[in-house]
């Protein structure tokens, strides 16, 4: 693996390897970051990333709520646009309460909505933005 200067070497010389920069992070790293809402208010945190397989573009952020040990959770989705990090706050902040995103589109761990095009919609739809994925 190398580095964005391509010399090669992904550690920084340290030995360890880089898995964050000012603009960059690792996917890995954001799973688990706090979501807030614009009142700085933590609304939970990231669960995991949809990345869209052809743009190599994170498209959604997966939020998980509720349950016990992983039964009864549910997972709530956010566009990835709806999300601007915020180095203050070392976390993400949406423009949504966590009422309403309690309410957004989710599904159960033993769901599988991405097969259906209408629910990456309905995310969409739900937080008044425009679907990226004309003709999907």
């Amino acid at each position: 693996m190398s580095d964005a200067t391509g010399t090669g070497d992904a550690t920084g010389g340290k030995g360890v390897a880089i898995n964050e920069t000012e603009r960059l992070i690792a996917s890995d790293k954001v799973e688990g970051t706090a979501v807030y809402n614009r009142q700085d208010e933590a609304i939970g945190s990231v669960y995991t990333l949809m990345i869209d397989k052809f743009s190599g573009q994170v498209a959604y952020a997966v939020m998980s709520f509720g349950g016990f040990l992983g039964i009864g959770e549910r997972y709530h989705v956010l566009p990835w646009k709806a999300l601007d990090f915020d180095p203050r706050l070392g976390g993400y902040v949406a423009d949504v309460s966590r009422e309403q995103l309690e309410r957004a589109p989710s599904y159960a761990s033993d769901e599988a909505p991405w097969d259906n095009p209408a629910y990456g919609r309905s995310v969409y739809d739900y937080y008044g933005m425009t679907y990226p994925y004309a003709g999907i």
